[in-house]
This record gives structure tokens, C-alpha cells and sequence, in this order.
């Protein structure tokens, strides 16, 4: 069974604790392990930063959520300028900034960036789910549908 959910966020600073804490909130009460969602968390808020920085005119941004059995997928969608992702290397060692994309392969299983000149950015974040002994989320399954005959 999976969990989704999406937000539609304000490309303001404050966003990235809203979105840290509703998504944390939701993988620690399905019982992911405080490491792995510590690892989603850091990336998904790289993500999102992302978003702020480069989000173009569009006041908004979005991220969408699925958690499934063996792993979380997200997605962050900007409308900014886009880039090239293939043309972003490693940044200098002494940068500021411009680590974060490195930071996000670092921490989840797999990350991929859709973006095109003048048509925004997608970025999918892609992370296995471990979980605690007593996790809620294996256990879930959808109650059967009743049909009248």
C-alpha cells in the first residue's frame, strides 16, 4: 500500500521546516528509521532550496510524496529558468554553495533532475525505507472493497 500526498509550498524560507516537518512527522509515525528519514529530510530540504533560489517568477512550489513498503519517492517541482543539470560538476571545496545536488546522491538511493531553459526544474529523490521493529507501514493494508450483488 501506498501513502501519498503532495503540498503546494510559498517560495519562502519558512517553507522547508513546514515541509521537514509534516514529511518527518509522517515517516516517523509509519515507523521508517529515524536515520533513514534524517537522510530523506536533509535531502528533500536541499531539494527545496533548490526550489527557493532558482524558482523563477512563480511564488509557489511543489513537492509530492509516495511512500510505499520498500521506498519513498519524491518529487520537487519548480517553474524557474531550468538548467542543465549535466553541466553542474563538484563544487570547489571552498564554495559557499552549489553542493547541493552532491549532497542529495550522497544521502538517497536515487536522484534525477528533469529541467529544460524557461520550462523549470523536477527533481526526483528516490531513497529504500528501513524500518523499526514495530513499524506501523508493512503492516498497513487496504481493507477489502464490498460489492452489493
Amino acid at each position: 500500500m501506498d501513502m501519498k500526498f503532495s503540498l503546494e509550498l510559498p517560495r519562502e524560507t519558512l517553507s522547508v521546516p513546514v515541509i521537514r516537518r509534516v514529511l518527518g512527522d509522517t515517516l516517523r509515525a509509519l515507523g521508517v528509521t529515524d536515520e533513514c528519514a534524517s537522510d530523506i529530510l536533509i535531502a528533500t530540504s536541499e531539494a527545496c532550496t533548490n526550489a527557493l533560489h532558482h524558482g523563477g517568477p512563480d511564488r509557489r512550489y511543489e513537492v509530492a510524496v509516495s511512500i510505499g513498503e520498500t521506498r519513498c519517492v519524491l518529487k520537487v517541482v519548480d517553474r524557474g529558468a531550468g538548467f542543465d543539470p549535466q553541466a553542474v560538476g563538484p563544487a570547489p571545496n571552498d564554495a559557499e554553495s552549489g553542493r547541493g545536488l552532491e549532497l542529495m546522491r550522497a544521502l538517497v538511493d536515487d536522484v534525477s533532475v528533469d529541467s529544460a531553459p524557461d520550462s523549470g526544474t523536477v527533481v526526483y529523490l528516490q531513497k529504500h525505507l528501513n524500518w523499526t521493529d514495530d513499524a506501523a507501514m508493512p503492516r498497513l493494508r487496504p481493507e477489502p472493497v464490498c460489492q452489493a450483488g
